[in-house]
């Protein structure tokens, strides 16, 4: 097999691929050995008859079309390894005439390749360091959200709603005299001033008491994601059937203690917190600096980026965004029912960061060969020994996992060394 790549733009070109009269004698060998356990023929068994007395009784071009099933794909991916081309899509197969027995053959494939970006500034970018500073206010508000979180709820037994109460509630909405689909609920528990229903609801709840019902007018937001409902007047008939109001619990040492068993005060638990929000802080300002290098650089960067590896990577978030609604006990399905989104939505949706996503990765890549940054065993063996203490797994069954070769670790460990020289090769304001 020979083959010889010409590109016609950017990202396509053409692939001409000959094959040898051995090779495509090999393909119909394989193709009869297939077809021969198929057939009947009078006076033998099943998958026994010669192969002459089959091409005399149906013809060689019989197994034609078997041949080129099993030779163009095994070709066609030795012809890729032989060129040095990275396809991001199926091939376009142009004719296959001339395809016969005792003979040479060749064929064409229209490929999409990978983008060679043409890389912009991206040393000596610059960028500014958020601040890591944690003020007194973020530490208290650490501190009411752990009170909120040991509250308890007591019910009131002849009291009004008022905010932040829990109103425990049957409803059902109508849109003129008619009732709509999902605008039902019972024994739903509210809590008032969350902002988990249409804006204005929850005030119209303020003052009623358990047992009491009342009919509360509402509009629906413009944007809202059921279009039927969209900007339409709607009326709720609400009963109250229980109010809980909220006790916190008294800010102590004790309260401390129970929070965390490892101080001994309140000021023990500010000052752990306060620890904690400054390395949080210090991470994320880390994390947004490394992105903000990444996205500078590949914003300087020039490409065009083909449909097909756009369309791959919406696939990919789509999958990400499953699992993530998996996890919380919910199915991409139900979330289209619930959301009044479509697939192709979703799709839309994802677009323009999965084709940022792309880009990053391109230019990162494309960074890392210009630099000539290098994985060494050395960088491998760390990340595997870091991974086999996180997830307590044996070094081999970690690259087992990894579909037995350490590509993948690879790819990511030459990424995170690509944006580090970019941090290293950044100027960095306060």
């Amino acid at each position: 097999m020979s083959a010889k790549w010409e590109k016609k733009d950017a990202n396509t070109g053409v692939l001409t691929i000959e094959v040898p009269a051995e090779k495509v004698n090999q393909a119909l060998d394989q193709a009869f050995q297939k077809i021969v356990k198929q057939i009947n023929v009078p006076g033998f068994r099943k998958g026994k008859v010669p192969r002459k007395i089959f091409e005399k009784r149906f013809g060689v071009e019989a197994l034609y079309q078997d041949a080129l099933e099993i030779l163009v794909p095994e070709e066609y991916s030795k012809a890729v390894d032989e060129t040095g081309i990275f396809p991001v899509d199926y091939p376009e197969i142009g004719e296959l005439d001339g395809f016969e027995k005792d003979k040479d053959f060749t064929f064409t494939a229209t490929v999409t390749v990978k983008p060679e970006p043409k890389l912009g500034e991206y040393k000596g970018l610059e960028v500014k360091k958020l601040s890591t500073e944690v003020t007194d206010e973020e530490v208290e508000e650490q501190i009411q959200n752990l009170i909120n979180r040991k509250a308890e709820y007591e019910i009131k037994e002849d009291e009004p709603i008022v905010e932040g109460d829990i109103a425990v509630i049957d409803f059902e909405g109508f849109i003129g005299d008619e009732a709509f689909e999902g605008g039902k609920g019972e024994d739903y528990p509210l809590e008032i001033g969350s902002g988990q229903f249409i804006p204005g609801f929850e005030e119209q709840l303020v003052g009623l008491k358990a047992g009491e019902s009342k009919d509360i007018q509402v509009t629906f937001p413009e944007e809202y994601h059921a279009e039927e409902l969209a900007g339409k007047d709607a009326t709720f008939k609400v009963t109250v059937k229980e109010v809980k109001t909220k006790v916190l619990p008294e800010l102590n040492d004790e309260f401390a203690k129970e929070a965390d068993p490892e101080v001994e005060s309140v000021e023990e638990l500010r000052n752990k917190i306060k620890e904690r929000l400054a390395e949080q802080k210090k991470n994320e300002a880390e994390s947004t600096l490394r992105d903000e290098l990444v996205e500078k650089a590949a914003e300087n960067a020039e490409m065009e980026i083909p449909e097909a590896m756009i369309h791959n990577e919406i696939h990919r978030m789509i999958d990400e965004f499953a699992q993530r609604l998996q996890m919380q006990g919910m199915s991409l399905d139900l979330y289209y029912q619930f959301s009044g989104q479509t697939e192709e939505d979703l799709h839309e949706q994802f677009r323009e960061d999965a084709e940022t996503r792309v880009r990053i990765s391109l230019t990162l890549e494309a960074i890392a060969k210009a630099e000539n940054i290098e994985v060494t065993q050395e960088d491998i063996d760390k990340e595997l020994e870091k991974m086999a203490d996180q997830f307590k797994m044996d070094k081999e069954k970690i690259i087992t996992a990894l579909g037995g070769t350490t590509e993948i670790l690879e790819n990511d460990i030459r990424t995170q060394k690509t944006v580090e020289f970019l941090v290293e090769h950044a100027k960095i304001t306060e």
